[in-house]
């Protein structure tokens, strides 16, 4: 019997599916795309209705190779790639080099790499859905015809090397209009006056003022602040009115791609990357290599009947009836979600994180715990607070205080009872509920007032985008597809169009100016609502209510008119600049912004005479130094760029030559200083120990650091569970957290101190010390299955 061939993307891949399949299979790994548009020139024949030319990609040619020596004794080829567009054009590309006449070719969709789905989808083959390639292949070229027309424009006009997208140039504008935004912001002074008052029994609690008489009241001014206290103080507290209802709060739905991206502690990128390991197979001891979520590339919250029956199950074992709906739960899909794949959810609900935690990796269980988490939650019923609102008289004032106790824990449950810090925002929009904790009060009942605390506050500008914001707002705005989320993201970064500052996305001078020229001559392709119209097509062509050739020609009529007219009116800032209003120093004439390779930078218009040249600091809008001044001669350092990055140079040059290395921390960019040496032998080899000055700030280590890798760690005096060495301080890009000594062997890690002191309840050998909002400072046990916790007031101090 001829073997029939699979073929999938993935190694690992190919090794979870080869286990479920019998010795007539061979499972093969394209890795990937094997043919895409070449890179030497436009490859669109736009005359001949845009028919793409492909070509195979250089470094997939042995793949190639590979691919149809297995498939030339095959009596059948299976494609059995990734479930969306993506993965239907890799399949028809695959079938394409594998020789579709030949053989029988044949198509597997499944959504879960588990062994009764592959099986099912292999005995209900189907065939390349042509419509989908169309969708795919019309988002490739049209993004071909913007990048390969629109970038030689940029070259020609601002500096070579320059790239502009269909989809990233109006993602960038997001970015740019934001700091706009930012830039056009006035702060405005305002004012809170809270008042601490005790009822006929404890606890006392606080009230904020809201009214005087039927207006809304806002403080403006420290002299208005003044004067509404000294009003305060002359008043009687009197309960107006208190109203107690029950507030439910509802589960979100499971996880479709963008809202994964969002509730990850990852990078969007890093996300994707261990939802994949996730999906492709993880190996378990009895069960062998298993996928354990399901597709992570959806929009839709859609889930399976069978496994709404599974669920349920396991909510009535784990939790009890009380907790299990009369149906299930059934979420309202997205305007325009697609609904070919279900939600993201574990392919068994039996098996919890816990169970998995031995087999995953950190980094792995996190995340499998929070799609797992999320998904039992969703099928679980609303949790249910009891919300008091008293309103209290003060004279012509009106206070208001709120309180919420927990009535039913619900969904919450999942995420450890009613405590919502642990767990996802609420559905729905639902406010943030008060947690205040009032005493029994009474409408009429006189109030003790015990202080006035009035604090001076400022309006803040609107917060610049993080990964996870920006993605939100890419999402609704309907801009790109779950699976380009991350590229998009990568782009604007190495293109120097846009850099993180504290973790959020600030423009660069370059950015800046790419949009707004892209803005003044292509006004309608880097629009929000165009780009969202153009996604839309190309889900009608995928639905076959729209064609390829109709929706790409459409696109490329307009598209080509304007860049006939770019090519005439954009400014040729590449040979004359922009004006800075700034004088040459040298000579006194006119100053001009020009792009050069390593940015952006000040020349004189008397060139060829007169050939000074100024840098325009990128530290202006990025990069915070403090006052550096040079160790030689004290002058002080400016940031300059050269081809290896950024560094600080002295403004003595060239009579003074010292420079300094600059480096990417997680508050900006940070000058390097000299190692300052410590009257310390280093444990490990004897060499003095020095300060050194990394990335996340100073650190000791052992001056021979070629040869000796010792770093000194602040010890918590806390041994670590897994292997007993100690639990030491480290620091990363999201600040402090603790781990074991013996890393890279051990990798133990905690975010929260652990504390030397043994568990009162279970005897575990540490506790942890926990800041939350609704709490304050805690001491709980380390372990999950363990309640005890306590206020951290009774701490014992962590060992130094």
């Amino acid at each position: 019997m001829e073997k029939a061939i699979v073929v999938v993307e993935s190694p690992a891949k190919a090794r979870t599916i080869n286990k479920y399949l019998g010795r007539g299979f061979k499972v093969v790994a394209s890795m990937g795309h094997v043919r895409d548009l070449p890179k030497s020139k436009l490859g669109v024949d736009i005359e001949a209705g845009f028919v793409p030319e492909y070509e195979a990609i250089p470094t997939r040619k042995k793949v190639i190779k590979t691919l149809r020596d297995a498939a030339r004794g095959a009596g059948h080829v299976y494609i059995a790639t990734d479930p969306d567009r993506e993965g239907e054009a890799i399949g028809w590309h695959l079938a394409k080099e594998l020789g579709a006449g030949k053989r029988p070719v044949s198509r597997l969709m499944f959504n879960e790499i588990t062994k009764m789905a592959v099986r099912a989808a292999l005995d209900h083959p189907i065939e390349i859905d042509q419509r989908m390639v169309d969708a795919q292949q019309a988002r490739r070229v049209l993004d071909r015809l913007v990048g390969y027309k629109l970038s030689p424009l940029l070259w020609d006009k601002v500096r070579r090397g320059l790239s502009a997208g269909r989809v990233q140039s109006v993602a960038l504008k997001l970015v740019c209009d934001r700091e706009e935004e930012i830039d056009r912001f006035e702060s405005e002074e305002y004012w809170h006056i809270t008042v601490r008052l005790a009822g006929r029994v404890p606890p006392d609690f606080d009230a904020r003022l809201v009214k005087q008489g039927k207006r809304a009241l806002k403080v403006g001014s420290g002299a208005a602040a003044k004067a509404v206290v000294a009003d305060l103080e002359a008043a009687d507290f009197v309960v107006d009115a208190v109203v107690t209802r029950e507030r439910k709060r509802h589960a979100p739905p499971p996880f479709i791609t963008s809202k994964l991206q969002q509730a990850a502690r990852f990078p969007v990128k890093r996300t994707m990357q261990i939802a994949q390991q996730l999906y492709e197979g993880i190996e378990l001891p009895r069960e062998g290599s298993v996928g354990l979520i399901t597709y992570m590339r959806t929009d839709s919250t859609r889930v399976s009947e069978q496994s709404l029956g599974e669920v349920r199950q396991h909510i009535e074992a784990a939790f009890g009836a009380e907790y299990l709906p009369p149906r299930a739960n059934r979420h309202r899909r997205g305007k325009d979600a697609q609904d070919a794949h279900e939600a993201i959810r574990p392919t068994s609900a039996e098996r919890t994180p816990e169970s998995l935690r031995p087999h995953l990796k950190p980094e792995q269980y996190y995340l499998y715990r929070l799609i797992w988490n999320r998904f039992v939650a969703s099928q679980m019923l609303p949790a249910t607070f009891d919300d008091t609102t008293v309103d209290i008289a003060a004279g012509d004032y009106v206070l208001r205080a709120k309180g919420s106790v927990p009535k039913f824990s619900g969904w919450l449950a999942v995420y450890g009872g009613a405590d919502a810090e642990a767990a996802p925002p609420a559905a729905g929009g639902d406010e943030e509920a008060a947690t205040a904790v009032l005493p029994p009060l009474a409408a009429g009942e006189r109030l003790t007032r015990r202080g006035i605390k009035p604090e001076q506050k400022f309006t803040q500008p609107p917060p610049r985008f993080s990964e996870a914001t920006l993605v939100k707002e890419l999402e609704e705005n309907g801009i790109g597809r779950p699976s380009t989320y991350a590229s998009i993201i990568g782009v604007l970064q190495m293109r120097e169009y846009a850099e993180k500052a504290e973790g959020r996305f600030k423009p660069t001078r370059l950015g800046r100016l790419v949009t707004r020229l892209l803005t003044e001559n292509f006004d309608d392709i880097i629009q929000v609502a165009y780009t969202r119209e153009m996604e839309e097509q190309l889900d009608r062509i995928e639905e076959g209510k729209a064609d390829y050739e109709g929706t790409v020609g459409g696109f490329y009529r307009n598209f080509s008119v304007d860049l006939e007219k770019a090519a005439r009116s954009m400014p040729d800032i590449k040979a004359n600049g922009l004006p800075s209003g700034e004088k040459c120093d040298k000579c006194g004439a006119a100053m001009v912004m020009k792009v050069g390779k390593f940015g952006m930078f000040l020349a004189c218009t008397g060139y060829p005479e007169c050939r000074n040249t100024r840098e325009v600091d990128k530290a202006e809008e990025s990069v915070t130094t403090g006052d550096e001044t040079c160790d030689n001669c004290g002058r002080p350092m400016v940031v300059k760029r050269g081809r290896f990055g950024q560094f600080l140079a002295c403004t003595g040059y060239p009579a003074c030559k010292t420079t300094r290395k600059l480096i990417a921390t997680p508050q900006g960019v940070a000058a390097v200083r000299e190692d300052r040496p410590l009257d310390e032998p280093c444990p490990k080899c004897g060499q003095p120990l020095v300060v050194k000055h990394g990335r996340y700030g100073e650190f000791t280590a052992c001056s021979d650091s070629r040869k000796c890798r010792y770093i000194k760690r602040d010890s918590t005096g806390v041994a670590c569970p897994s292997d007993g060495g100690d639990i030491v301080v480290r620091k990363s890009r999201r600040g402090e957290f603790y781990g074991c000594e013996n890393y890279p062997k051990c990798e133990f890690t905690l975010w929260n101190r652990p504390v030397p002191e043994p568990c009162p309840t279970c005897g575990a050998p540490f506790l942890v010390e926990k800041v939350t909002k609704r709490h304050g400072r805690q001491l709980l046990c380390h372990k999950d299955d363990c309640e005890y916790a306590r206020s951290a007031e009774l701490a014992v101090p962590a060992a130094s």
